[in-house]
């Protein structure tokens, strides 16, 4: 199978250092296998999403010394994808209807019968207020959840290979992590058609990627991508996740900073090599 990885920006900003750092570390791994690098857009958040800013990351790429096949695969054009697969999992019994706001769960999850507040790769863990609706209770601007407690029900837990230097091995599911670490996490939000959660897994498996390479704050995310992979039986990729570039403090870079976009440095003058240089390839 044809080594085939890819690099997804959201176009709702500038490209800084560490999407430079991803798109190019992917683009090397891809050329050093003799395989495929592909550019997605993730412009699900429509009220966000630009085509100048579009137009500028594929620039930036560009000028990095990037190529991919055209056309890119650009999320909103496939929402009856992300439709199907949700849909797939409803008729198992699997999801409902979440109608509480980020206040709700933070004022639920903060309540002192409940001690600390725990984070997953969805945010706070979400407490559980709507488990139990059905989906035929469903309103407009409600959310979908995957109730994990149901979906433990579908089979054997399965695992996933992580190539990264930090994660290296065979990383196994277990039901206490998905439970406790991820909770019932949103499929589709209001006005999105999916979260980033559902069309991450779809997108992949529909273009073939082999490899995932992304930043390691996604790396506890992969526990619940291959969940879904294996309710929705879609092939499994391998995983590489890098390190993250950080600022001056310590802190990783964001999209706020202006300063360290990508254009910024070509206005003032660096070449893509500095930037290589720059970001430690």
């Amino acid at each position: 199978m044809t080594f085939t990885t890819r690099f997804a920006p959201s176009p709702t900003g500038p490209l800084h250092l560490g999407h430079a750092y991803s798109a190019l570390l992917a683009h090397d791994m891809a050329r050093q296998a003799g395989g495929r690098f592909l550019l997605r857009i993730d412009d699900l958040d429509q009220s966000r999403s630009r085509p100048e800013w579009e137009a500028q990351l594929k620039g930036d790429l560009a000028w990095l010394g990037l190529t991919w096949p055209e056309p890119c695969r650009r999320q909103s054009e496939h929402l009856p994808d992300y439709r199907a697969a949700l849909e797939r999992l409803s008729a198992k019994g699997l999801t409902y209807p979440c109608r509480c706001s980020r206040r709700d769960i933070a004022s639920a999850a903060s309540a002192p019968q409940e001690g600390a507040a725990h984070f997953g790769p969805d945010g706070l863990i979400y407490p559980g207020t709507c488990r139990g609706r059905a989906m035929s209770e469903a309103e407009p601007g409600d959310a979908i959840r995957l109730d994990i407690q149901k979906a433990l029900g579908e089979g054997s837990l399965p695992g996933f290979t992580e190539t990264g230097a930090a994660h290296a091995g065979q990383h196994l599911l277990t039901p206490d992590y998905l439970l406790t670490g991820i909770g019932d996490p949103v499929l589709a939000r209001p006005h999105m058609g999916a979260s980033y959660h559902l069309s991450v897994v779809v997108d992949d498996a529909a273009q073939g990627v082999t490899d995932v390479i992304r930043g390691e704050d996604l790396f506890t995310a992969t526990f619940l991508h291959r969940f879904l992979q294996m309710l929705l039986e879609l092939p499994v990729p391998r995983y590489h996740h890098h390190p993250l570039v950080r600022d001056e403090a310590g802190k990783r870079l964001a999209k706020r900073d202006d300063a360290r976009a990508i254009a910024r440095y070509r206005d003032d003058g660096l070449s893509p090599d500095a930037i290589r240089r720059k970001v430690g390839l």
